[in-house]
């Protein structure tokens, strides 16, 4: 069947670009794509040029259409998991206008969840983007995750973008004590979803490994300690070998502050550290 979708996909592409000012044959040619693509992944490997100058060619041309972003953004993130996509994608400059569409559409969940995870997409990369846009990318996808708190799968989407840009090096010091706290947030709002613990933790452990300023802000948050809100993501996940790694990554962070480490003893920490160790003990 791959040869017929891929002959499928270059000839909708084709007619997305020649009529690109016709609004329904671009929601039309998305709706397609998203049908072929969620079947196909080799599609995207073998197109992913011809995919992506199409589609960032659709939505430089139907900005305001928020049904048809929401297509096209969701098409962006599926794209973006290759790494060559995404590395085409950088390229051709998707970050501003993955920003400016994030401002315009911050209330629709589809958008801030594609759009975050084509910047982490972009941003996880070794091959690194501007990193005055990267930058730029903070406040907004802060924006995003302080929106959807309440919504699981945009609030993952959204602290594994903030992770990926936390290992850039692309935060300021004014904003490692408000993203520590946003964070914590997302950790005390969603403790049962294992993918967000795991994003929240290693973009905490990031922000610690960076600053004093967040491992302060990490114990005397005014909603609670973060020490609390591990030993409790550790309760809900602790037959779960990954969001345990992670949650020891983050702990390895918080041991290097003596602030810190007191507040881990008078929490008892030692005692889950030795279930831990009880548990996987060939890990």
């Amino acid at each position: 069947a791959l040869p017929y979708l891929l002959m499928f996909t270059e000839l909708i592409t084709f007619a997305m670009k020649t009529h690109v000012h016709s609004l329904k044959l671009q929601v039309d040619g998305c709706s397609l794509l998203l049908e072929i693509l969620s079947q196909e992944q080799d599609v995207v490997m073998a197109l992913y040029e011809n995919v992506a100058s199409s589609l960032l060619e659709t939505l430089r041309k139907h900005s305001e259409n928020e049904e048809l972003l929401s297509l096209v953004c969701t098409l962006l993130m599926m794209t973006s998991a290759s790494e060559a996509a995404a590395e085409n994608l950088r390229k051709v400059g998707v970050i501003p206008d993955l920003l400016s569409i994030l401002r315009n559409f911050l209330h629709n969940d589809q958008i801030c969840l594609s759009c975050c995870g084509v910047l982490w997409s972009l941003a996880v990369s070794e091959n690194n983007v501007d990193q005055a846009l990267l930058k730029s990318a903070v406040p907004v996808t802060s924006a995003v995750l302080q929106e959807h708190l309440q919504n699981g799968t945009v609030a993952e989407s959204a602290c594994s973008a903030l992770w990926a840009l936390s290992l850039q090096g692309c935060l300021t010091e004014n904003e490692y004590e408000p993203t520590t706290a946003l964070l914590l947030d997302a950790l005390r709002i969603n403790p049962e979803r294992p993918v967000l613990v795991k994003n929240a933790c290693l973009a905490l452990a990031s922000l610690l490994r960076l600053s004093e300023i967040a491992a302060l802000r990490f114990i005397t948050d005014s909603k609670g300690s973060g020490i609390n809100l591990i030993q409790y993501a550790y309760h809900l996940h602790f037959d779960d070998p990954e969001v345990v790694e992670n949650i020891c990554v983050l702990i390895n962070e918080m041991v290097q502050y003596d602030d810190v480490v007191l507040d881990m003893l008078s929490q008892k920490m030692e005692d889950l550290l030795s279930e831990i160790k009880i548990r996987f003990p060939s890990n």
